[in-house]
């Protein structure tokens, strides 16, 4: 184009035929006034309208003050959609604030953009419509008796924001929709199951234990073994004598015996007590039959016969349950009579095997000594020698006086020697003498070396009367040792060593122990639960192991 000339102005299509004619209507002004807001050219009337009165004219400075207000974007994207719900011609986002404005609508009031979303396409009265003056497009209603040329209302198309949007609100709430329909249905089929598993078999354990069990009575009783301190008692022995640790075994022992058949079947010979729990007022759970087994009687004796022992102090407890409280006193009282009746038995074997070793040992020993002093006689029998020391001596004494003659006559035999002429007949029996001396001298000395025709030396038989004599020492030392230990053994056996104290006398109950109506009912509710939860994680596992 060539300067400084002027553009051409584009032509405006023709007006399209209304069917009015050439006369003009009211609506006309707005419309051409709102064609120019949005800031385009009007079309060329076929008529010049009149200026009506009061008419706004058109501030050109509008979006420039727009501008400057400094909308953020998302407020700019609410007014563009705003106006695209009201069908307003909005060439930008900005020229859409000044049309809402210019039409009486806040953009950025939170209510007016809610209303528009739940409207879903439904045309919504603007502010000041049907008044005078006002811009907003009017659409008359059907019927109303205005004969007024209505505006060919534009194609509303939605935006894909908007779509996007409302698909996504519609998804949401068919979602939550359908999930709050499957909690329903899951925590119906929930109770249903609690109460089929759970509440229904609870209710029938409340109901029995409140209305059918039949009450029953326990006797609480306490006893301690306890031990006499032994005369001499050291070390040890005496240092646990006394106390709990000194009748432990004692205690568990008696425990042993109280919760045995034997137990069971002396109390039944003595109280009844089968019968006593075959009765018919007693409720059918807990009802012994009368041709019930041994073994059915002893688990009935089991259930209602506790006993425990306590290893710190050393006290056995023991509680005994029966439907009546003065039998279940008697049942008490009769078992202790059994626990101390085990204690005398314990006791006296541990007696009686005392007496028994130490009598045996004073036997053996006895009999021993009674051997050894024996053989002694037989040997002094045998050698003719009541004691070889009397001997030994007797023959020492001789040989001592005839060697002391010997020595006499010897020195009288060197004195005759000594003279130049001896005297023969004098000196002849001195030397007979002094051979004879020597003779007797040589057989008493062999008589303590040597045995005579063959027989046992005096050495010998001194030797074996000392060994035999010694022996006879020894067996009656044991002897003396075997009878102090059986007189100790004695004493001990006369004082009781281990006694029964009974510390809790049993006393008949005033009101019933047993059942424990709610805390029976609680564990069963428990017990129940804890059922129906294994039996719901196992079923659930199985399942996501199958559809896996």
């Amino acid at each position: 184009m060539p300067a400084g000339s002027v553009p051409p102005r584009p032509v405006s299509a023709p007006a399209p035929e209304d069917g009015f004619g050439a006369d003009p209507f009211p609506t006309a002004g707005n419309q051409v006034d709102a064609m120019m807001d949005a800031g385009g050219e009007s079309p060329a009337p076929r008529h010049p309208a009149p200026a009506q009165a009061g008419a706004e004219q058109p501030n050109p400075n509008d979006i420039d003050q727009i501008r400057k207000e400094g909308l953020t974007g998302r407020q700019l994207r609410m007014a563009r959609r705003m106006a695209q719900k009201y069908g307003l011609p909005a060439t930008s986002d900005f020229d859409a604030v000044r049309l809402l404005r210019a039409a009486g609508v806040d953009p950025f009031q939170k209510s007016t953009f809610m209303q528009m979303i739940s409207a879903e396409g439904a045309d919504l009265p603007l502010a000041g419509q049907g008044e005078p003056g006002s811009r907003a497009l009017t659409v008359g209603p059907r019927g109303d008796g205005v004969q007024l040329p209505q505006t060919i209302k534009p194609i509303k198309v939605p935006s894909t924001e908007v779509r996007a949007e409302e698909s996504h609100l519609s998804e949401i709430q068919r979602i939550q929709q359908d999930l709050a329909r499957r909690r329903r249905r899951k925590s119906a089929l929930l109770m249903a199951r609690l109460f089929f598993f759970v509440g229904l078999p609870t209710l029938l354990a409340g109901w029995y234990y409140y209305v059918v069990a039949t009450p029953l009575f326990a006797t609480k009783a306490e006893f301690v073994i306890q031990q006499a301190d032994p005369a001499g008692a050291q070390g040890m022995g005496g240092l646990l004598s006394g106390t709990q640790f000194a009748t432990s075994q004692d205690s568990i022992a008696v425990q042993g015996y109280l919760q045995s058949r034997d137990a069971m079947m002396r109390l039944d010979a003595d109280h009844s007590f089968i019968a006593h729990f075959a009765q018919d007022q007693i409720d059918p759970i807990q009802r012994l039959a009368p041709d019930a087994t041994r073994e059915a009687a002893y688990k009935v004796y089991q259930r209602n016969v506790k006993i425990a022992y306590d290893p710190t102090e050393g006290i056995i407890k023991m509680e005994v349950i029966a439907a009546d409280p003065q039998v279940s006193a008697d049942f008490s009282q009769a078992l202790i009579g059994y626990a101390e009746e085990q204690v005398d038995h314990l006791t006296q074997r541990l007696r009686a095997d005392q007496m028994q070793g130490a009598f045996e040992a004073y036997e053996l020993a006895e009999e021993a000594m009674l051997t050894a002093q024996r053989k002694v006689v037989d040997l002094q029998e045998q050698f003719q020698v009541l004691s070889s020391e009397v001997e030994v001596s007797l023959i020492t004494t001789q040989i001592g006086q005839l060697e002391t003659q010997l020595s006499q006559d010897r020195l009288s035999l060197a004195q005759m020697q000594s003279n130049a002429t001896p005297n023969a007949a004098r000196m002849e029996p001195l030397l007979r003498r002094i051979s004879t001396l020597d003779a007797e001298i040589a057989t008493l000395r062999s008589r303590l070396t040597q045995g005579v025709a063959g027989g046992k030396s005096l050495a010998q038989v001194q030797s074996e009367l000392l060994v035999a004599q010694a022996d006879v020492q020894t067996r009656q030392l044991l002897l003396s040792q075997s009878l102090q230990s059986m007189e100790t053994a004695r004493t001990d056996a006369n004082r009781q060593v281990r006694y029964l104290s009974v510390s809790v006398s049993p006393v008949p109950p005033d009101e019933a122990t047993y059942p424990r109506a709610f805390e029976n009912t609680m564990v069963a509710l428990l017990i129940f639960a804890g059922i129906y939860l294994m039996i719901s994680m196992t079923a659930a596992i199985l399942r996501e192991q199958v559809s896996a």
